[in-house]
């Protein structure tokens, strides 16, 4: 997420807008970087070069907004949700909240960058064309053309976090069948683009006898450190991803059995095998509850206890329809943690599975089928987490 201090600008495809803080670095680097390059093309300028130069930390920040916005349309338009779009020191991103893509869609979301890049790009020339533009007009057309078409030239080399590490990841998925072997693929052809940029752009230079730019290069073994890293990530994604593939819905959920909330709470256990689990529900058959078989140590056995007072109780956000769940995986837990977010309390950061303790699952009539307790979630991400001493490490 962005933070609490970034700058809400508006809103693409119906996410926020924002502009991280730390955008200043970004300004400020541009600025000092053009700065003299401005003034010695157009030395008539004096101090007004600096502005010029700052024209170019705005136009860099406009390309970087139509890239992402590109991204968060296409992906609308493939059934993802836009969660936000933020400008940060790395350049931007567009975060979607638990997407559920295909190889196509995720093909065609992470080219709309680069496209869209392409066609400022061509915009921007075809105006100062038309329009001859010189001097000051000619710089901001030319920092233009040539801003967009570095963003979609770099974001276009097929590894993780590019834009062309999508293009890996849904070729091996598709190859495969697995989403998380295509993200740790995208991962290793990143970690590849990243030390061939230390080693093409300053390590073979001085192995030559030659000296690169200090700056140049400084900015380059920045670049390919914040690539490695982002690449490192999406392998450790990949394979806890094929970890997370045996967290089955089938093996976690408990058969259940519907009772009407004012049922005797012992008489209903008394009938009621141990392996099931027992969901009170209201008059028109809406789950309101759970029993919890520890809630009833105590009470008297000649006690009636209306099952509604033995319940934990079940929200409405955590009754659903088992069919319209992933079977199994990372897809499945992030369906679980973003149900929450329909809830009556819709903090931001409220994670779901820490907010709700059982899901009542129904099937397509509403009727209920099972519950999945919170616990065996946990439990079973935990064993997940363990890592298996037969698997190869980076």
């Amino acid at each position: 997420m962005s933070g609490p201090r970034a700058l809400t600008l508006g809103r693409i495809a119906g996410a926020p807008v924002r502009l991280s803080p730390a955008w200043v670095a970004v300004a400020g680097a541009v600025v000092l970087l053009f700065g003299p390059q401005v003034a010695r093309a157009l030395p008539g300028l004096g101090g007004a070069a600096w502005l010029v130069a700052l024209g170019y930390a705005a136009l860099l920040a406009l390309s970087v907004l139509v890239h992402e916005a590109a991204h968060a349309v296409a992906g609308r338009a493939f059934g993802q949700r836009p969660q936000e779009i933020v400008l940060t020191l790395w350049g931007g991103h567009t975060q979607f909240a638990a997407p559920q893509a295909t190889p196509v869609g995720t093909v065609v979301t992470a080219l709309a960058g680069p496209a869209a890049n392409v066609v400022l790009a061509g915009l921007a020339w075809a105006l100062g064309a038309a329009a001859d533009a010189r001097g000051v007009p000619g710089l901001l057309v030319d920092a233009t053309v040539w801003a967009n078409l570095l963003l979609a030239g770099f974001n276009a080399l097929p590894g993780a976090p590019l834009d062309g590490g999508r293009m890996v990841e849904s070729a091996v998925w598709a190859a495969t069948g697995s989403r998380d072997r295509g993200v740790a693929a995208a991962g290793w052809t990143g970690r590849l683009i990243a030390a061939a940029l230390v080693i093409g752009w300053v390590a073979v230079p001085l192995v030559r006898g030659e000296r690169p730019g200090l700056v140049v290069s400084l900015l380059l073994v920045w670049v390919a450190v914040t690539l490695w890293r982002g690449a490192s990530e999406s392998v450790e994604r990949g394979r806890w991803g094929r970890r997370l593939a045996g967290v089955r819905l089938a093996d976690l959920a408990i058969p259940a059995l519907a009772v009407p909330v004012d049922a005797d709470a012992s008489a209903v256990l008394a009938g009621v095998p141990a392996g099931l689990a027992v969901v009170a529900v209201d008059e028109a058959g809406r789950p309101v509850g759970v029993l919890d078989r520890a809630a009833l140590d105590g009470a008297a056995a000649s006690a009636r206890v209306p099952v509604a007072a033995a319940c934990r109780a079940v929200a409405p956000h955590a009754v659903l329809a088992a069919d319209s769940l992933p079977p199994s995986g990372g897809a499945l837990v992030a369906s679980l943690a973003t149900a929450a977010e329909s809830a009556a309390d819709p903090r931001p950061g409220v994670p779901g599975l820490d907010s709700t303790p059982v899901w009542v699952l129904t099937d397509g009539h509403g009727a209920v089928r099972s519950v999945l307790p919170r616990e065996r979630i946990l439990t079973a991400l935990a064993t997940a987490s363990r890592p298996d001493p037969e698997e190869p490490r980076p």
